[in-house]
């Protein structure tokens, strides 16, 4: 079945892509929404390129589709109409639901957006806890770095930090002593892992403020090889092929656009 991915480039659409991917699901894009007045992917603001980028490390094509905030509710309608023309039938989405008030209400948004364009969304970390995804994650092999913190409990000391055993065991403690089970609003930005042909080296940075909220501005980064590759387990990874850079669009426009890629892989 040819599905797209929901893609913020952070650890739980990454994960949800892998599920998919082991499930026997055939991931042909990623998609991502920019607002035109950021020009940049929200909540994560990571700029367009970073996750042209990203896309083309694991060799999977990108779709960028420009709303406005106002209108995007029907312009996440017009891109899976889109989506539907190219041959998908299905969406993978990372939401996770347990320690999450807002779970229920946001499925029932992606169940709205995907029902008049006939797509099946998929929630594959959906009922399970956070430590056990976490655990998975770091446990296969991926690596991520944090780019987003709240300024009232982490502070802008956790940009950049890898998201490892260590830091998973602080995010343990912190659950277990805070009288509200809250440990602190934070995003990732995946870096490399099975589903990775190439890995990112982040070159260059800026630490932003914005709302209360710390960002890692990534203003810098290459795709380096990896030598020896790692290994891939699932045909259906072998048979994704690699990304042709997209056209730049300028932030006005909207919709999408994509290059397709080469037919041998």
């Amino acid at each position: 079945m040819d599905v797209f991915v929901s893609w913020s480039g952070g650890k739980d659409c990454c994960l949800a892509c892998y599920r998919a991917i082991r499930s026997g699901l055939k991931v042909c894009y990623l998609a991502s929404v920019i607002t035109k007045h950021t020009g940049r992917l929200w909540p994560h603001l990571l700029t367009t390129e970073v996750l042209r980028m990203q896309a083309q490390a694991m060799g999977i094509r990108m779709v960028q589709w420009w709303t406005t905030v106002s209108e995007y509710n029907n312009e996440y309608k017009k891109m899976l109409a889109a989506l539907e023309q190219e041959g998908i039938i299905g969406g993978v989405f990372g939401d996770v639901s347990i320690g999450n008030s807002l779970a229920e209400n946001h499925k029932e948004w992606i169940e709205g957006v995907c029902r008049p364009t006939g797509i099946t969304p998929y929630l594959p970390l959906w009922g399970q806890t956070r430590e056990s995804l976490l655990r998975e994650f770091i446990g296969s092999g991926f690596e991520a770095i944090i780019i987003a913190a709240d300024n009232n409990r982490l502070g802008k000391e956790w940009l950049g930090r890898k998201l490892d055993k260590d830091l998973l065991s602080e995010l343990k403690l912190r659950y277990e002593l805070s009288p509200t089970g809250e440990v602190g609003y934070y995003h990732t930005f995946v870096v490399d892992g099975p589903l990775f042909k190439e890995r990112l080296e982040i070159l260059e940075t800026d630490q932003v403020i914005r709302d209360g909220i710390w960002y890692l501005d990534i203003l810098k980064c290459s795709l380096k090889s990896k030598i020896p590759a790692s290994p891939v387990s699932d045909p259906q990874i072998v048979s994704i092929r690699r990304e042709v850079p997209m056209k730049q669009r300028h932030p006005g426009e909207t919709g999408w656009r994509w290059e397709r890629p080469p037919v041998n892989n």
